[in-house]
């Protein structure tokens, strides 16, 4: 499991979803956007969601707890780069949730 820290908070994701979600934030605060970051908590963590405002004045830190870094999914970028676009903000999302977004955004292309 790795963290995304931000603003004095500490959210815990796994690993492989943190490097997809950097990937994205990073993309989005270079060109200086501000946007939502939510996600829904697993009844083990207490359930319920989470919103979190990002915006390149606030720090933010990626901690990996694996050595090496997994590799990307195309199509899981894509999902989440587009939804980062909207006016719901980037939602995470699972691999599967990612791809079946992104065969449903070609269909109507």
């Amino acid at each position: 499991m790795g963290y995304l820290i931000h603003g004095g908070n500490t959210y815990e994701f796994e690993d492989r979803v943190l490097a997809h979600l950097k990937t994205v934030i990073g993309q989005k605060l270079r060109k200086q956007e501000c946007f939502f970051l939510s996600w829904t908590k697993s009844p083990e963590t207490g359930s319920g969601r989470v919103s979190v405002w990002l915006s390149p004045q606030i720090a933010i830190a990626f901690r990996f707890s694996g050595s090496r870094p997994p590799q990307l999914n195309p199509d899981w970028l894509k999902a989440l780069t587009a939804l980062a676009h909207t006016p719901r903000g980037l939602v995470v999302m699972s691999e599967d949730e990612a791809e079946s977004y992104a065969r449903r955004q070609l269909v109507k292309i």
